[in-house]
């Protein structure tokens, strides 16, 4: 079973993502064949800044090994060291149909906000489904919201192989487990977007003023409090065992405790939590060959495979150097 999943160097990484996508990533790689990318082609369509982006695909890089990512077991690549996703993305465009593009939700999120769209965001599916296919991947684990990015995917496999013939592994999603929400400091779901977010590594002392501004209702220290209402609590149980949950819970409902002491709690469980990672993180910093190393051996297993692949895909199409017939 091939698992395959990208993540753009669009910015830090925030207790969102690791708990609603990378923590899982992880933990597949331990049983699984797993691909993991950073994707930078796909962040083109948002960053216009050269620099910002080399900077925000190493970055990204060293705090996936730094959570947990072991290239030792799943495979971690830049996205644009694999050239041969290029080419795939172009014979799939070839048999893809406009229809099918004007339907995807970030195209027509932008055009219902009348925002203007480029060809990059607007053929975007297609990149993806090439990500996906170059490498036979079996098992895709996104989102609910990124379902509609696998059966894309699954619909150009399928009339790829209906005009040329069996060519094109079909994926299935694996839907994450987002049950853990994970607020931000304003109570919503914390999103970049929303400008809400804690990121993972940044310094404990602005961390620590961001888990302060967490808002909370009118209690007074001296009122019950409901935990299960409580975007605090939530946060807490991230990183909390069943009986910290249980003790803090039980001092919410008797009162006498007020919300910064929670958010105390918060801060204090949330670095002892990232604690060996933030020490893991430190040392790869300090060592950009182990880093550059990993990323080129990940990039030359990556186009091991995305080379069988596409060999087999001009061969299906007409591509490629075989011999013409006398």
């Amino acid at each position: 079973m091939r698992v395959l999943s990208g993540i753009q160097p669009t910015g830090r990484f925030h207790w969102g993502n690791y708990f609603g996508a990378i923590k899982q990533y992880i933990d597949l790689q331990d049983n699984e064949q797993a691909f993991y990318f950073i994707a930078d082609l796909h962040a083109l369509t948002t960053i216009r800044n050269a620099d910002r982006l080399r900077q925000n695909t190493m970055e990204a890089a060293i705090d996936l090994l730094a959570l947990g990512l072991d290239p030792k077991q799943a495979t971690l690549f830049r996205q644009s060291d694999v050239p041969e996703i290029t080419e795939l993305t172009w014979i799939l465009m070839t048999v893809t149909q406009m229809s099918l593009l004007e339907k995807c939700h970030a195209y027509k999120d932008k055009k219902e906000k009348g925002i203007a769209a480029d060809a990059g965001l607007f053929t975007y599916p297609v990149l993806m489904a090439a990500d996906i296919l170059l490498y036979d991947s079996d098992m895709v684990p996104v989102g609910q919201d990124q379902i509609q990015h696998v059966e894309v995917t699954r619909d150009l496999a399928q009339r790829f192989n209906n005009l040329f013939g069996e060519t094109l592994t079909l994926p299935k999603s694996s839907v994450l487990d987002t049950s853990a929400k994970v607020p931000g400091i304003d109570g919503e779901k914390m999103s970049k977007s929303y400008r809400n977010v804690i990121e993972i590594f940044e310094d404990p002392k602005k961390q620590r003023k961001k888990i302060m501004s967490i808002k909370t209702d009118s209690a007074t220290l001296e009122d019950p409090k409901d935990p299960d209402s409580c975007s605090v609590f939530a946060l807490y149980k991230l990183f909390a065992d069943e009986t910290q949950q249980t003790e803090l819970a039980a001092r919410y409902r008797a009162g006498g405790m007020g919300y910064g002491e929670a958010k105390q709690a918060v801060h204090d469980a949330a670095l002892e939590y990232f604690a060996p990672a933030r020490e893991r993180r430190a040392e790869l910093s300090s060592d950009t060959d182990t880093l550059n190393d990993i990323l080129a051996e990940g990039a030359l297993k990556a186009r091991e495979k995305g080379k069988e692949v596409l060999e087999r895909v001009q061969s299906a199409c007409g591509l490629g150097t075989a011999r013409l017939s006398k």
